[in-house]
């Protein structure tokens, strides 16, 4: 079978890299030597496996896109950037007709969505790839949507701990706030505690050195208003290995859907696991 062309843009932030490194040794992808990336970002290239890929600025990405255009043919984006572009990048793939893999957190989430459902192209868009985590928040969401009222009374804590380049809350965190509102709990995003300190990270919530610099630590506390019961949920990822995993199957997943020349979808990494159309 063919490889699936891609294109990882974010490059050379950590978690586009550790992406594309794992994706340049899986059979199934082909890695397209170009990336775009932000306007701070001097070097002109790097290395991602035996593969040099050229950075590309944004005031040469309507250049270098064109140019790909010319010799490829269909190519999946994938996005793994700055929360504060998600949606200027959204706008270039839309406009590029470019079917893209979203896993990267912030911006507008609705216009996002809005966005791809008024272009000619589908996309996969999920704050986060990790399979079992997003499988976690299904369930979630299940409960939510049952016993809305389950909760009622109770207090919340949440707590959510990220490397210190993370720019913002996390949007897994954020999404559980939703559900956890539909299960009778007054709470709100800016009531998460959001800790990037490495100082703290290591002696506080005793996450391993080795991982400081990438790791994504939650707990969600619930506690009854007499103090009697206590309920606690926690997921901590060490490491950016389980992202890939979930990037990959949304690759093709979105392929398959460009098969189908679906246009204006916006999945989910539920639909990518369901492996159907919402």
């Amino acid at each position: 079978m063919k490889p699936i062309e891609i294109m990882i843009n974010g490059l050379p932030g950590n978690v586009a890299s550790r992406i594309a490194d794992r994706l340049v040794n899986d059979d199934r992808f082909a890695l397209i030597p170009w990336s775009l990336t932000g306007p701070e970002i001097e070097q002109p290239e790097v290395s991602i496996g035996p593969v040099t890929v050229r950075l590309v600025r944004p005031d040469k990405k309507e250049a270098a896109i064109e140019e790909i255009k010319a010799t490829r043919g269909r190519f999946i984006t994938v996005d793994y950037t700055h929360p504060s572009s998600v949606n200027d990048n959204c706008e270039f793939y839309c406009r590029q007709k470019l079917p893209f893999v979203m896993g990267t957190t912030g911006g507008d989430r609705e216009k996002l969505a809005e966005t791809v459902r008024q272009s000619d192209i589908s996309a996969v868009i999920a704050p986060n790839m990790a399979k079992q985590i997003v499988g976690f928040q299904a369930m979630m969401e299940y409960a939510a949507r049952e016993f809305p009222g389950m909760f009622d009374g109770y207090s919340l804590a949440i707590k959510e701990s990220h490397q210190q380049g993370k720019a913002d809350t996390s949007g897994t965190a954020k999404a559980m706030v939703g559900y956890f509102n539909a299960m009778g709990i007054r709470f709100s995003e800016n009531d998460i505690i959001k800790e990037r300190d490495p100082e703290k990270q290591a002696r506080d919530w005793h996450i391993p050195e080795a991982y400081l610099g990438g790791h994504a630590w939650h707990t969600y506390t619930l506690v009854s208003a007499d103090q009697t019961v206590k309920f606690e949920f926690t997921h901590n990822i060490n490491g950016r290995d389980i992202y890939a995993g979930g990037t990959a199957d949304a690759i093709v997943f979105l392929n398959r859907a460009c098969d189908r020349k679906d246009k204006g979808t916006v999945f989910s990494m539920i639909d990518v696991m369901k492996g159907s159309k919402p």
